[in-house]
């Protein structure tokens, strides 16, 4: 049934990528009733990645924006249709980096209570990157996540990515502007600031941001335009 309401809105393998994760133990008291959930994913416009050169365009700051609308949209119709079959769920809206926006609970960590990455290694679709990025099997890191929570156990048969697969490829790292990777592989027992300083990400999205884009926002995209997994080949 459930997979059945998800592939009413998406086409899996071209455009969307989806999967069934066991959450029980990892989310926040608050969504204790929610075991289990739904990570899908979005592919991102790869002529509009291949652009990012020197940093963020115009052109991948809207791409980004319409992007989530559009996954925001899409849980919130999956959601619904959901409850209408007596599935209770919870759609869990795309994560944003908007600097004036941002809450002082996110400030003190740069975390949410759910992380759409976390639930996406937990449903298969990938692991994560030497620079946080989820790197999707599919499309490498050339997506954009969003989440949908669930009390019904959905039928999730995946065995959980629980280690990098970036081996030794360091790209990603090199062209960092933030130099915010220390090159440390990424697993389920080691925390992100071991490998990854979000706070020197953070700044210098919004450095370029400004210079580029003349926005107060958090945006660069170069990681994601230079990693080999999920590049078209040409």
């Amino acid at each position: 049934m459930i997979r059945s309401i998800i592939e009413k809105y998406l086409d899996p393998g071209h455009e969307y990528i989806y999967g069934f994760a066991d959450l029980q133990g990892l989310l926040p008291g608050k969504y204790s009733d929610f075991r289990y959930g739904i990570s899908i994913g979005k592919r991102l416009n790869d002529r509009i990645i291949d652009n990012l050169k020197d940093g963020p365009t115009l052109e991948y700051y809207n791409h980004y924006n319409s992007v989530n609308r559009e996954l925001s949209e899409l849980t919130e119709k999956i959601h619904n249709d959901l409850r209408r079959n007596s599935i209770n769920s919870l759609p869990v809206v795309p994560t944003i980096a908007l600097g004036a926006k941002q809450n002082s609970k996110y400030l003190k960590s740069l975390t949410y209570d759910i992380s759409h990455k976390m639930v996406a290694t937990r449903a298969g679709l990938g692991w994560i990157g030497k620079t946080d990025l989820l790197i999707s099997k599919a499309f490498g890191p050339r997506l954009r996540l969003v989440t949908i929570l669930l009390e019904q156990e959905p039928g999730c048969n995946v065995k959980p990515i629980e280690k990098s697969r970036c081996g030794d490829c360091n790209i990603c790292v090199i062209k960092c502007p933030a130099k915010a990777a220390s090159g440390l592989l990424w697993d389920v027992n080691k925390h992100r600031d071991l490998f990854f300083n979000a706070y020197k990400c953070r700044n210098k999205c919004g450095e370029l941001a400004r210079q580029m884009l003349n926005v107060n926002e958090r945006i660069c995209g170069l990681c994601v335009s230079v990693c080999p997994i999920g590049k078209v080949k040409k």
